[in-house]
C-alpha cells in the first residue's frame, strides 16, 4: 500500500489503536520541547509522578520565553528549570539561547522522528521531516515518562507546491495565503503535508515558517519531506550524519488535496485581530504604522533578518517608527553579525533586542495605545502584544521592512531598489553547544531542585460528582484564544508556577470580574462557560485550563473546540461538551444554571444526552468526543489522579 510521509511517520510510531481518521491512537513519542512558560509546570509534574530519568531519546528544556528579570520569580525558576533538567537528564537550553523551535532544528531535530511540545507551534519542526506537534504540558510529561501521547488520527491534507516565488514574496506569504483561503479552524483534525515540485524551491527555514504557522490553522501538524535540502541544513549544523530520506511514495493519496502555484502568489498580510484575516498588502497600503517588528518562530531563519537587513541598508527608517529586531538564536545572531546585518539595520534606526520570544508573547516591545503594528509574529490576538487595545498585523520581513522605511503599509514591491539576494552562511559560525547536554542517570538522581518562592504545588483535584448544578458566568462568541481565557504577557507570565497567583488573570480581556465570581462558586459546585465556534485555539499553554479549572470550571459547553485546548481541559477534568444542536447556543445566557443528573453513567453510556436549564422549560443535547481512556480520567478529576491510580 502506497503511504504518504504522515502516514508513515504514524505508522512507524503506532503503539494503540487503528490508523482511522477520528479514532484516537497512540504514539510514541522520540522526542520532546519544553519551554519556560510551560516547562515549570511540565517539571513539578514529572516530581509528583516520581520519574527518575527521561525515557525518550531527546528531550530539551528551552527558557526563551520569561528572560525580562525585572524582579527575582523569573531568574529564580531559570534555576529550577536548570535543576529539573539536570534532574531528569534533560537537554537544557539557557537564556539567550533563543527560541526553542529553531534552536531544536538546529541542534536536535531528526527527520522521521516524533516530536511532542508543550508550546503550540512544536509543529515548526515538521520542515524536518518529523512528526511534530503541541500539546498540554500534562501530556508532555506523560511523554518524558515512556507513555504514548494519546491524539485523534488525524486526515492527512495534501498541499501540492508547483512554481517558484517570485522576487519579494516569501514563506510567509505562503501560510497567509493558506489562511486566507481556510481562516483559522482550516486545519482542525488535520495534519498538512506539503509536496510536489515547488517544494524543492524552499529551504529548510522557508519550510519552517509555513510549519510554524499550520499551529493558526488549528493543525495537529505540518509535515514536509526530509530530502537534499534537509540533508544540506544539518550538514551546516554538523549533523549530516542525523539525515535520512523520507518521501511519499509515488502513488500516495490524501484525504484532501490542494494546489499553491508559488508563482502567483503576492505579499498578504493578516489585518487585526485574527491570523486568518488575510488580504493583500496592497489593499493597506499607505495606512500609518508605528512599529516594524522582525523575529519569532515564525521568521526565525537568516534570510529573514538578512534582507529585511539589506532593505535597509544604507537607508534611514522613518521618523515616528519602532523597528525592532528580535534574532531567534545565539547561533544565528552570531552569523548576522559576522556577515554585517545587524550593522545594516542598527545603521538605519533598528533596536536590537536579545535572542528570545520576547514581545510575540507580550514580553516586551508592546505598542502604543491606538497605534499600528506590523510583525512577523505568527499571532495577533487581542491583547496578546501586552497593550489591551492593541493593532497587530502579520507579514512577512519584505513588507515590514519596507514599511519601516516609509512609515506606512508598504507592498515591498513598490520600493524602487531591486531585490536583495542574500547569500546564507555554508556553516554555522556561532557555538554549536547550545544546549547543555543531559547528565548521566547517576550523577542526575542527586541533583536537588532548586525551588523559588514562587513555586506552588499543583492542587487536588477531585473526583467527577454524579451530579452538576452549574451556573454560567460567561457566554463567548467565535475564536476565543487562550490568550484571553489566560494572558501572556511579563504581567501574567512569572506567576506561571504559581497556580493560585495566575488564575487571578483568568478571563480578564473578557470580564474582569470572572476571577472573582469563580472563587466564589468553588465550595458551591462550580461553573460553567459556554463559547462559540473553535474555542480555545492558540497558545498550548495549559494554565488556560488548569487556572478556570482551580476557580470552579467544571464544563465547558461551545459549539466546537481548539484541539490542545479540549485535550488539556479533559486533562484537568473539566468536561468538554458540544450543542448537537448548534441553535441552542441562542437558548443559554449568563447567569442561567445548567443541570447535569448521572453524568457519571451518561458519559459511559453514550456521546449524547440531555441536561437540563433550570428554573426553564428547556433540555439541551450535547454530546462529547472522550474515548474510553478519557472518560475514565474524567471520572477520576483529571490526568494525575488517572496516573497515580495506575502505578
Amino acid at each position: 500500500m502506497s503511504l504518504n510521509i504522515t502516514q508513515k511517520l504514524i505508522k512507524d510510531h503506532l503503539m494503540d489503536g487503528e490508523m482511522t481518521p477520528g479514532k484516537e491512537i497512540g504514539l510514541k513519542i522520540d522526542q520532546t520541547l519544553t519551554q519556560d512558560a510551560t516547562g515549570t509546570l511540565v517539571m513539578l509534574e514529572l516530581e509528583a509522578m516520581n520519574l527518575d530519568h527521561a525515557k525518550t531519546e531527546a528531550s530539551a528544556q528551552y527558557v526563551d520565553h520569561n528572560l525580562i528579570q525585572e524582579d527575582s520569580k523569573n531568574p529564580d525558576d531559570h534555576l529550577f528549570l536548570e535543576s529539573a533538567a539536570q534532574r531528569f537528564g534533560v537537554h537544557y537550553s539557557r537564556p539567550g539561547n533563543g527560541v526553542s523551535h529553531p534552536v531544536h532544528m538546529q541542534r536536535l531535530a531528526k527527520p522521521g522522528k516524533t516530536l511532542l511540545g508543550s508550546d503550540s507551534h512544536t509543529c515548526a519542526n515538521g520542515c524536518m521531516g518529523m512528526l511534530a506537534m503541541g500539546a498540554g504540558g500534562i501530556d508532555v510529561a506523560m511523554a518524558i515518562a515512556g507513555e504514548p501521547f494519546y491524539v485523534k488520527m488525524p486526515e492527512v491534507w495534501g498541499v501540492k507546491l508547483t512554481g517558484k516565488l517570485p522576487d519579494w514574496v516569501s514563506a510567509k506569504d505562503v501560510i497567509l495565503e493558506l489562511l486566507r483561503r481556510h481562516d483559522v479552524k482550516g486545519g482542525v483534525g488535520k495534519v498538512i503535508e506539503y509536496f510536489g515540485p515547488g517544494v524543492e524551491n524552499l529551504s529548510a527555514m522557508d519550510r519552517h515558517v509555513i510549519a510554524n504557522m499550520g499551529a493558526e490553522l488549528g493543525a495537529t501538524g505540518t509535515v514536509f519531506p526530509s530530502d537534499k535540502e534537509i540533508k544540506r541544513f544539518l550538514k551546516t549544523q554538523d549533523r549530516e550524519d542525523d539525515w535520512v530520506e523520507l518521501t511519499a511514495d509515488k502513488d500516495a493519496t490524501y484525504d484532501i488535496l490542494e494546489e499553491i502555484d508559488l508563482s502567483e502568489l503576492e505579499p498578504l498580510i493578516a489585518k487585526p485581530s485574527s491570523p486568518g484575516n488575510v488580504v493583500p498588502v496592497s489593499e493597506l497600503a499607505g495606512t500609518t504604522i508605528y512599529q516594524s517588528y522582525i523575529g519569532s518562530s515564525a521568521n526565525p531563519g537568516f534570510r529573514d533578518f538578512a534582507i529585511a537587513a539589506e532593505i535597509v541598508k544604507g537607508k534611514n527608517i522613518a521618523d515616528g517608527v519602532s523597528y525592532d529586531i528580535n534574532p531567534t538564536s545565539r547561533q544565528m545572531l552570531t552569523d548576522l553579525v559576522s556577515e554585517s546585518h545587524i550593522a545594516s539595520l542598527l545603521r538605519s534606526g533598528a533596536r536590537l533586542h536579545q535572542a528570545g520570544c520576547n514581545g510575540c508573547i507580550g514580553m516586551g516591545q508592546a505598542p502604543a495605545t491606538g497605534r499600528n503594528s506590523l510583525r512577523t509574529t505568527p499571532r495577533n490576538f487581542p491583547g496578546r502584544s501586552g497593550t489591551k487595545e492593541d493593532s497587530v498585523f502579520l507579514c512577512s520581513p519584505e513588507t515590514a521592512a519596507a514599511s519601516a522605511l516609509t512609515g506606512v503599509i508598504t507592498d515591498p514591491r513598490t520600493l524602487e531598489d531591486d531585490y536583495p539576494k542574500i547569500k546564507e552562511p555554508k556553516h554555522a559560525e556561532a557555538n554549536m553547544d547550545l544546549l547543555d547536554a543531559p547528565l548521566p542517570y547517576d550523577e542526575a538522581k542527586n541533583v536537588e531542585l532548586k525551588k523559588g518562592p514562587n513555586i506552588a504545588s499543583i492542587p487536588a483535584m477531585d473526583e467527577m460528582p454524579d451530579r452538576f448544578e452549574l451556573p454560567i458566568l460567561l457566554k463567548m462568541n467565535d475564536n476565543i484564544s487562550t490568550d484571553e481565557i489566560l494572558a501572556g504577557g511579563a504581567r501574567v507570565l512569572p506567576y506561571r508556577s504559581n497556580l493560585p497567583e495566575i488564575s487571578k488573570f483568568t478571563f480578564e480581556i473578557i470580564d474582569d470580574t470572572y476571577y472573582k465570581r469563580g472563587k466564589e462558586t468553588v465550595e458551591k459546585g462550580g461553573h460553567a462557560i459556554v463559547g462559540g465556534y473553535n474555542y480555545g485555539q492558540g497558545s498550548s499553554r495549559e494554565h488556560a485550563a488548569l487556572a478556570p479549572r482551580y476557580l470552579g470550571l467544571r464544563v465547558a459547553l461551545v459549539k466546537d473546540f481548539a484541539r490542545i485546548h479540549w485535550q488539556n481541559l479533559v486533562n484537568f477534568g473539566v468536561l468538554p461538551l458540544t450543542f448537537v444542536n448548534e441553535d441552542d447556543y441562542e437558548k443559554l445566557s449568563s447567569g442561567d444554571v445548567l443541570v447535569l443528573d448521572d453524568i457519571r453513567n451518561k458519559i459511559q453510556q453514550g456521546n449524547e444526552f440531555f441536561i437540563s436549564v433550570k428554573d426553564k422549560d428547556e433540555q439541551i443535547k450535547v454530546k462529547h468526543s472522550l474515548s474510553e481512556r478519557q472518560v475514565d480520567i474524567m471520572l477520576k478529576g483529571g490526568i494525575i489522579n488517572w496516573a497515580k491510580d495506575r502505578q
